[in-house]
């Protein structure tokens, strides 16, 4: 039951771009077009997933056994980067209109603050391998969830009479802003 709880938390309640404001630049930048907005959710959700499950092998069986603990950082980042070059790699060669669809924002899943966050956030709360993964899956849904959403509303506001003042950026952040707080009605489903 507290695997079930703690994926369900990853996607609603404690998700990384609605509560911890993380992965903001993939999410606004990519949101424009719901189809490019699934890529790339499924993309980052294969990262994560992914990295949850190495980063802890990395974690669990070489530094802490060999009291290296003061390379997590590197070696997270090392994990991530190399997950997000095979993942570019595949996208180019599967489907070149989506690479190109994606552009400078598939190789910025590298830096992007979420998928590090999460190798981080498993290491300190000292979850388990299933738990490890089932959190970075729950985590990688929940950022596909919130692009999604976020680009069907922009997807409607191009349609939409918005002040010139508020075109743009401007709108995409209040909406992003009301986002988070319908997400925080969340947070008193699961104790």
């Amino acid at each position: 039951m507290e695997i079930i709880a703690l994926f369900f938390s990853a996607i609603l309640i404690n998700n990384f771009v609605l509560h911890y404001f993380l992965g903001i630049c993939p999410f606004l930048g990519v949101s424009k077009k719901i189809d490019s907005a699934l890529s790339m959710g499924l993309a980052v959700t294969f990262v994560m997933s992914i990295t949850a499950a190495v980063s802890w092998a990395i974690n669990h069986w070489i530094l802490i056994p060999y009291q290296l603990d003061y390379l997590q950082i590197v070696s997270f980042i090392l994990v991530i980067a190399s997950l997000v070059q095979l993942v570019e790699m595949f996208i180019r060669k599967i489907s070149p209109p989506l690479y190109q669809a994606l552009g400078i924002y598939l190789p910025l899943i590298t830096t992007n603050c979420a998928i590090f966050f999460l190798a981080l956030m498993a290491a300190l709360k000292n979850y388990n391998f299933i738990e490890t993964v089932i959190f970075g899956i729950g985590s990688g849904l929940g950022f596909t969830l919130a692009i999604i959403l976020m680009a069907g509303i922009r997807e409607q506001l191009d349609l939409a009479d918005v002040p010139e003042a508020l075109k743009g950026a401007g709108i995409s952040l209040i909406v992003a802003g009301i986002m988070a707080l319908a997400f925080l009605g969340f947070s008193g489903m699961i104790k």
